[in-house]
């Protein structure tokens, strides 16, 4: 039986799962939320809140316990300095899985795991990454639907052209004027 046995192994050697987790956790330090397995995702989850734990200490030892883990000085300092103070009025329950479905290549279930207090930026950059990491068929039309929003309707470009081609006639007028005057 496996009572109070709780490290999720991964099929992998103790320095090759302590290597993986520690990079999924600067992933998920440096970009907000990452896309991963749900296996590796419920695995990094505890390392991940134990690393906001340290730093919600913020105390020198808490900082060197980080970085031996991480082994990457700049994020260790983001740790410390944006995601453990937003997390500041919390007692726990930092991070956030979400399941997404079967991969396509091998349907291995696939989870997003974030910070629940992270800051978004746009509504709109979500839509569009949600919706790109959702499908590539989706991811093709939020690109359409991304490009046709930047690109000027046709109406728009002629009369950007007619109103160009005004423009460079006027000055062409005025010098014949101008040495006609002067001959006079």
């Amino acid at each position: 039986m496996r009572h109070r046995v709780k490290t999720v192994k991964l099929q992998r050697k103790t320095a090759h799962r302590r290597s993986l987790l520690a990079n999924l956790a600067c992933s998920l330090i440096d970009h907000g939320r990452i896309r991963t397995t749900v296996a590796k995702a419920k695995a990094l989850r505890p390392v991940a809140e134990r690393m906001v734990t340290l730093g919600k200490r913020g105390d020198l030892h808490a900082r060197r316990q980080a970085l031996a883990f991480l082994r990457q000085k700049a994020l260790v300092k983001k740790l410390f300095d944006e995601v453990a103070p937003a997390a500041a009025s919390r007692k726990g329950g930092y991070c956030r899985i979400t399941k997404l479905g079967p991969r396509p290549s091998d349907a291995a279930p696939m989870a997003f795991i974030e910070w629940v207090d992270r800051v978004v930026v746009s509504s709109e950059d979500e839509d569009i990454e949600a919706a790109a990491e959702a499908k590539p068929v989706k991811a093709a039309k939020a690109a359409a639907v991304a490009a046709a929003a930047e690109v000027p309707a046709v109406e728009e470009v002629e009369a950007e052209v007619v109103e160009a081609e005004v423009i460079e006639e006027a000055p062409a007028a005025e010098p014949a004027e101008e040495e006609e005057a002067e001959e006079k």
